[in-house]
């Protein structure tokens, strides 16, 4: 066992003083020391309960034989820090994350992993421990939050933010606001639509590293308890078999998971995600890759944001296991992979019937024939940019219009709120990338604000920033290089024409080479928005959103 470096011999007398000190006996010290990764807080409704939860996977630790070691890590929640200054910090957050499991784990040598997490950055940053440090490691999410009631309609946390445009627009009262805001988010779990703490913990199930339904059990089910015990038990499993995650997340996972990714509609903020994880293996994921998958890989399923389904949908309809087993039956997911069920995924969806067909449609009957996420190219991103288009209107597919430019989200916000964007405008909004924001800001309450306002099917918005899960519209993020990088669309002027062409692929800016460079000539680069702390260190550090967003 790696913890006998710390336990055994009369030379680590004092380390196994210190660990009795914390209440383990010389018997507990006997067993593997497996950590429990617990990000609860009291701030985030995503983690809020996780302390029960902890405790479910302890006893599962110890019925297995094992001593289970709890620490916990942060975890921010992207709607309480969007549309401010707040929001340069999660993304950002991701790397705090990987590398303080990375530390605690190494620091005591621990044996195991059981990773709790549930919400955006979280998963992906235990996901890149689980990947550094491959040692026995499982993941587990708590659970998807219960969707709300208005008026006798589903609906989710996401619509909050369009309704605050609808406020502004006139279409709405403040009565009716506070009627949505009492009814949007009735408890705790990962808010109910496929924003990206669900993708991403439907694509922790899908690379294998979580058990069958850890993505789609609710936060407040019984269930939920019993799949954390077992997720304690697990472990153990894994540890006497040695089975680590580089055995797991392999290549062929990866594709598996985009193709998922592209099945289910997930958020945009999976591709850097799954980008980063890789990097932590050595294995690289050009976005490519992606756009590749999404040409061949059709779009089974119709979630909010952008349709009328939620998670509960899916688990109703009998969980990830049916999209797997439709993908699978056209040859666009490989079932042999290995999972930390100790089983292959062939095994995991053995038998499984799609009790809605709606919900989950037949591979012969998808709701649109490609994936739910397009990479775009052009003069205004030759690095790549990166589209949801199945929460894109099909009126919207295609556009062209004149560029309203701003260098930075409120100043966009304030105009939209204010009647200043038009019909057929470009919203473009800079210096919200990795180096530029720093932190590559979500742009959410810019595009809710256009829906509220009623201009979700004529106008786009274009950023180096990213979107959140909840977006829906022509919105286009990750452009590459960002402005503060010298991108293109650093130089770009209101008025300047811009093109979207999704199903080509396509986004550029009537612009010529020569203009460009004449312009660039001129450039002078904004001043940095931070200069001191983490996010100052962050920007100096962190690589473009196509290549994971990672720090190098």
């Amino acid at each position: 066992m790696r913890s006998d470096v710390v336990k055994k011999g009369y030379e680590r007398s004092t380390q196994r003083s210190l660990l009795k000190a914390t209440g383990l006996s010389n018997e507990d010290l006997a067993k593997p020391l497996i950590g429990v990764v617990n990000s609860f807080n009291e701030v985030n409704p995503g983690h809020v309960h996780l302390r029960d939860l902890a405790h479910h996977i302890k006893l599962g630790i110890a019925a297995a034989g094992g001593t289970p070691v709890e620490f916990p890590v942060i975890a921010l929640c992207d709607g309480i820090a969007m549309g401010h200054a707040g929001m340069r910090y999660p993304l950002a957050s991701r790397e705090l994350i990987a590398d303080s499991i990375e530390a605690m784990t190494e620091g005591h040598q621990l044996d195991g992993l059981v990773l709790l997490t549930n919400c955006d950055k979280i998963t992906p940053g235990c996901l890149m421990a689980a990947a550094r440090l491959d040692i026995p490691a499982i993941v587990i999410a708590g659970g998807v939050q219960d969707t709300g009631n208005f008026r006798g309609r589903q609906i989710d946390g996401g619509k909050i933010y369009e309704a605050v445009g609808a406020v502004a627009a006139g279409h709405w009262t403040m009565d009716d606001l506070y009627e949505l805001e009492e009814s949007a988010c009735p408890g705790c779990g990962a808010c109910a639509l496929m924003g990206t703490a669900n993708s991403m913990n439907i694509l922790t199930e899908a690379l294998g590293m979580g058990l069958p339904f850890n993505s789609t059990l609710p936060a407040n089910s019984a269930k939920r308890k019993v799949l954390a015990r077992r997720a304690g038990e697990q472990i153990m499993y894994l540890l006497q078999n040695d089975i680590r995650p580089s055995q797991i997340l392999t290549m062929e996972a990866f594709q598996n998971a985009i193709a998922v990714d592209m099945a289910v509609g997930g958020s945009t903020n999976t591709v850097m995600h799954l980008i980063a994880i890789a990097h932590e293996l050595g294995i690289k994921i050009p976005l490519e890759l992606f756009d590749e998958i999404s040409r061949k890989v059709p779009r089974l399923c119709n979630f909010a944001p952008g349709g009328p389904y939620h998670l509960q949908d899916l688990l109703a309809a009998g969980g990830l296991q049916v999209v797997i087993a439709e993908l699978a039956k056209a040859g666009l997911f490989n079932l042999d992979v290995l999972t930390v069920s100790g089983k292959s995924m062939r095994e995991n969806v053995a038998g499984v019937e799609n009790r809605n067909p709606e919900v989950v449609r037949p591979i012969s009957n998808p709701y649109y024939p490609e994936g739910g996420i397009a990479v775009l190219r052009g003069n205004l991103c030759p690095g790549g940019a990166v589209v949801k288009q199945s929460a894109c209107d099909p009126s919207m597919l295609k556009h062209s219009g004149k560029a309203r430019v701003f260098n930075r989200e409120e100043d966009a916000v304030e105009a939209i709120l204010a009647g200043q964007i038009k019909p057929h405008d470009v919203v473009v909004i800079r210096y919200e990338g990795p180096k530029g924001g720093p932190g590559m800001r979500e742009m959410l309450t810019a595009t809710a604000a256009l829906m509220g306002a009623g201009l979700g099917t004529s106008v786009s918005l274009i950023t180096d920033g990213r979107f959140s899960g909840a977006t829906r519209g022509a919105c286009i993020g990750h452009v590459t290089p960002e402005a503060c990088d010298g991108g293109v669309i650093g130089l770009l002027e209101d008025g300047d024409i811009i093109d979207v062409d999704i199903p080509n692929r396509q986004l550029n800016v009537r612009l010529t080479e020569e203009e460009i460079a004449e312009r660039r000539a001129r450039w002078v680069p904004k001043e940095p928005n931070v200069t001191r702390g983490y996010l100052a260190r962050y920007a100096k550090l962190v690589a473009s959103p196509s290549e994971g967003a990672v720090v190098k």
